[in-house]
């Protein structure tokens, strides 16, 4: 496919995560007030969407408490900058298990719910997107899986569907596109849809070229799709993305470093993406063009 340069980009921060970032750098936001203004001077920078998960206040794991999720959603949407809510749904889908001898019971650390539960926060918070991620992945920890089956996916597609929400399909690796495909034409999800490219995070597609030129080969005409990579390769995708057509993605989910022994705020790595996007020629654009272009309806809580 011939690379067509996407010259009106919008641009995601992806705040906080659900890595264990939260020792690592004092810049990740761990309470819902510091997640909030951290989202809110993403926006400030240039961020059009800013993607949330929560943590833990006192120790800053990682968490599924939708009240931890109302008031990261309630700070932000009374704050005076604007800016496209895309909370995760990809919490309640963790399995570890135990030794290779005895992988059965589960291990410590897994947190399985059912579809109506890992949704509870995006049916009380009612943000404008929310993910979706379109597959089953081992990560880099030995014993330990990201679980989404065919079957959850299509109960959780339709149930947020259904709430009027636009799902963000995340996908590690084309398997993950090649599913998504099918729950559009399945219909499940609507189209065109919307699309992350998630480069990078073993075990799923690695971040060279080849394989993110498969990556983009395969997401469907008029879909519309940004890409990430983790790490130092982070600035370099905001590149990549945007000469392949499509939008981009930085935050500290991704990558802790602005460059090297320096340590990135959200904001910082927002400005330094906003700088690489116009000097290649291309506009920023902002949540009210991204509402339009994306179709999305801004509402209050429940």
């Amino acid at each position: 496919m011939p690379l067509e340069m996407n010259r009106e980009v919008f641009i995601t921060c992806a705040v906080t995560g659900s890595g264990s970032t939260q020792d690592r750098s004092p810049h990740v936001p761990r309470s819902p007030a510091q997640i909030a203004d951290s989202a809110i001077a993403a926006a400030r920078a240039g961020a059009a969407i800013v993607h949330c998960h929560v943590r833990d206040p006192q120790t800053g794991v990682p968490s599924r408490d939708p009240a931890l999720y109302r008031e990261v959603t309630e700070r932000i949407r009374e704050a005076e900058v604007d800016v496209v809510l895309n909370l995760t749904a990809g919490m309640g889908g963790d399995l570890v298990l135990g030794p290779t001898e005895r992988p059965l019971p589960p291990a410590e650390g897994t947190d399985m719910a059912g579809a109506a539960e890992r949704l509870e926060h995006v049916l009380d918070c009612r943000p404008e997107i929310c993910t979706l991620d379109c597959g089953t992945m081992n990560f880099a920890e030995a014993d330990y899986l990201m679980v989404n089956t065919p079957g959850m996916l299509e109960a959780m597609g339709r149930m947020i569907t259904e709430m009027g929400v636009v799902p963000e399909i995340e996908a590690f690796d084309t398997g993950h596109l090649w599913f998504a495909k099918k729950l559009v034409a399945d219909g499940v999800l609507k189209a065109p849809a919307l699309v992350q490219l998630c480069m990078g995070i073993p075990w799923g597609a690695p971040d060279d070229l080849n394989t993110f030129m498969a990556m983009v080969n395969n997401v469907p005409a008029g879909w519309t799709w940004s890409a990430f990579s983790i790490g130092r390769n982070e600035m370099a995708y905001v590149a990549a993305a945007v000469l392949a057509g499509g939008n981009v993605r930085v935050g500290l989910e991704d990558n802790l470093w602005l460059a090297r022994g320096e340590l990135a705020t959200n904001e910082a790595l927002v400005e330094r993406a906003v700088g690489i996007v116009e000097r290649m020629g291309a506009r920023v654009i902002g949540p009210e063009e991204v509402r339009k272009k994306l179709g999305l309806t801004k509402r209050a809580p429940r």
